[in-house]
């Protein structure tokens, strides 16, 4: 027997009508004669509504209170998709992420999952249930409840299906696979039939919200073989694995984007060799990501370093830098990146000044520039990231129905 982890968003949970869905969907692999492990995140917009309901009471809660309050969003669908296919007249169990064994490091809010115990849900498959993990959480060596951020459920999943070494692991999501680029802003994007471990880890971190990075880090460290697919449509999804088939026109293979991007930049700085290492990891301890840095030099005894951060870190940034004794911060908000992945990059030159005209004959200034091997990510305003993804969309042929070859 065939060990499967499925995980399900909270949309395709949002409803008990979509709980009921979902059950048949994992009765349909336990037909196949496949040990099953569900993992679910909270209904719907649970989570977000428990966040509103904590900053009615206070403006900078608790890191500890919240991850005691968001755990409870998974703990209802897990008990209910328990209850679901019990109706049904199959056995199954829910366990909360500390009952499935998973122990995380001792951060709040964003932890990390440091081992994972399977003998308790192994004791379960055996005696023939269907084990039901609550996604997102996990506890500390200490017994402290953890969170592991936004879209955790996604690691959870893809960390049991490495641990219990499972043949597979299904994302079910709200579309169909894995886009070319987000198609609710661009209606020719069009889904990939596969993509590789690197281009999706890329694109995760870049802003495409379908899987979780972390997720893709495990899958990729443990070669986990994923599916992204529909939790509604009967169709096959975009598979993640370590090699694709090439796919020809295909240089570029998605375009990822975020809003809400502000760029800050700190002058005055000394030209010391420890200025640079002491602000980021300031800013690191206060949980602060950074992304793009350009630093640059002056003439005199001083320096200066711009970088970007989400704008709802600026407070607690502004906070960091403005300790530091005559420099001068400034920001820039309204920014969003767009960024351009794939691994034909490698081996073609010229795909940055493409990107870099095609932004300019769409008006787009650009404002800051990150490259890899496989990415290129530009800041530019807001307001003209929409239009800029469409230009580049086109530009790269990224809506044209690829050949695949053997």
């Amino acid at each position: 027997m065939a060990t499967i982890v499925q995980k399900f968003g909270g949309t395709s949970v949002g409803s008990i009508e979509r709980i009921q869905n979902v059950a048949n969907r994992v009765i349909e692999e336990v037909e196949n004669g496949n040990y099953v492990v569900v993992v679910v995140s909270a209904m719907g917009k649970t989570t977000d509504e428990l966040v509103q309901l904590a900053k009615q009471i206070s403006s900078q809660p608790s890191k500890r209170e919240m991850d005691m309050l968001l755990s409870t969003g998974e703990q209802v669908s897990i008990a209910l998709l328990a209850l679901a296919l019990q109706e049904k007249g199959y056995q199954a169990v829910s366990l909360t992420g500390w009952q499935a064994g998973i122990q995380t490091e001792a951060v709040h809010g964003n932890a990390r999952i440091m081992e994972i115990d399977t003998s308790r849900i192994r004791q379960y498959l055996q005696e023939g249930k269907i084990v039901i993990v609550a996604g997102f959480q996990g506890i500390t060596e200490n017994g402290e409840i953890t969170t592991l951020g936004r879209g955790g459920s996604d690691t959870t999943a893809v960390a049991l299906a490495a641990a219990l070494q499972a043949d597979k692991c299904d994302i079910y999501t709200d579309v169909t696979g894995v886009f070319t680029t987000d198609p609710r802003y661009v209606k020719q994007a069009r889904k990939l039939q596969e993509i590789s471990y690197d281009e999706m880890l890329e694109l995760a971190n870049l802003g495409a919200g379908v899987l979780h990075p972390r997720a893709v880090e495990f899958a990729k460290n443990y070669q986990v073989p994923l599916e992204v697919r529909s939790s509604v449509e009967q169709e096959r999804g975009t598979i993640v694995k370590e090699d694709v088939s090439m796919e020809q026109h295909l240089i570029v293979r998605g375009i990822a984007f975020e809003d809400q991007v502000t760029k800050v930049t700190v002058q005055g700085l000394s030209k010391g060799l420890w200025t640079l290492p002491t602000i980021f990891t300031a800013l690191a301890n206060r949980g602060i990501n950074v992304d793009i840095i350009i630093q640059s030099m002056t003439n005199n005894d001083t320096t200066s370093v711009s970088f970007s951060i989400r704008t709802e870190d600026l407070q607690e940034t502004l906070e960091v830098l403005q300790s530091w004794q005559g420099v001068k911060v400034e920001y820039e908000s309204q920014l969003a990146k767009v960024s351009i992945v794939g691994s034909g990059m490698i081996s073609n030159p010229g795909v940055a000044a493409q990107m870099f005209q095609v932004l300019a004959d769409c008006g787009v200034e650009v404002k800051m520039v990150s490259t890899s091997e496989i990415k290129i990510s530009t800041i530019i305003a807001q307001e003209k990231m929409v239009a800029a993804v469409e230009a580049l969309h086109e530009a790269f042929q990224l809506d044209e129905k690829a050949v695949v070859s053997s």
